[in-house]
């Protein structure tokens, strides 16, 4: 059985976490199949990327089994041969990726989560920065990403304190996107793809891509930078129908060129 499970159906490539006995936990076989998974989704015809984990977790981050015994991985090739390439292949690819999580997200699979475009969660979902429970630091770019959403204090808290956040609480507070009941979940959360890929790609691409730049950026290179994606996107075959669909007072018709 693949631990990835690929499909692409109406320009959207459905990526699925597939080790549901393991709650989706990531061994190296999974996390090196990501990558590759990732790296496919760069191909043009695909225009949103969903991420989501089968059974009851998204993931539960690292497989602990692989850091014991005797063919135990070291944490620094952990580190830069799984988690460290796929976060930056998400934040990196040129097109929204949509993290839809439909369980518990602890460790590296919350941080990776939290690293995607957009973030849903089901209602019986939760948040864990697990780490200290072993006497880790939090790493998948989570230090770089959590105290950005919801504010120091509170991403020091989570991640010394280990507590879970419901995916009520983790909405409240600026974690995530928006929460929707377990029930209407994978509807809703693929609704949300399926808007995002009929978008001007290109157009998304930008604005990923400025909010990327805008971790270091100071306030004069972000003008600068805005002011040179602006002219990118307006000249774009998207941009022009978006005109030309606005003055004859009809539907958009997007194709992401």
């Amino acid at each position: 059985m693949s631990s990835i499970l690929f499909e692409i159906k109406d320009t959207i490539a459905f990526i699925t976490l597939n080790r549901p006995d393991k709650f989706n936990s990531f061994n190296r076989e999974m996390a090196l199949s990501l990558q590759k998974k990732l790296e496919e989704c760069k191909e043009p015809s695909i225009r949103c990327v969903y991420i989501t984990g089968n059974g009851k977790a998204f993931s539960a981050g690292q497989d602990i089994g692989e850091l014991v015994g005797e063919n135990a991985l070291e944490i620094k090739q952990i580190l830069s041969e799984h988690y460290n390439p796929i976060v930056t292949r998400i934040r990196k690819l040129e097109k929204p990726v949509v993290a839809a999580v439909n369980g518990v997200a602890a460790g590296a699979g919350a941080n990776m989560a939290l690293c995607c475009d957009i973030v849903v969660a089901a209602q019986s979902a939760s948040f864990i920065q697990a780490f200290s429970k072993i006497g880790l630091i939090p790493d998948s770019g989570g230090t770089f990403t959590l105290p950005r959403l919801i504010g120091w204090q509170k991403a020091s808290a989570l991640m010394m304190l280990g507590e879970k956040v419901s995916a009520t609480d983790a909405e409240r507070i600026g974690m995530l996107y928006k929460v929707f009941p377990d029930e209407t979940f994978a509807e809703e959360s693929k609704k949300i793809a399926a808007t995002l890929a009929a978008m001007p790609t290109k157009g998304l691409a930008y604005t990923k891509q400025l909010l990327n730049h805008s971790f270091v950026n100071s306030w004069d290179e972000q003008l600068q930078d805005e002011d040179i994606f602006q002219q990118k996107a307006a000249g774009t075959e998207d941009y022009r129908e978006g005109i030309a669909a606005f003055l004859e007072k009809r539907n958009a018709n997007f194709k992401g060129e």
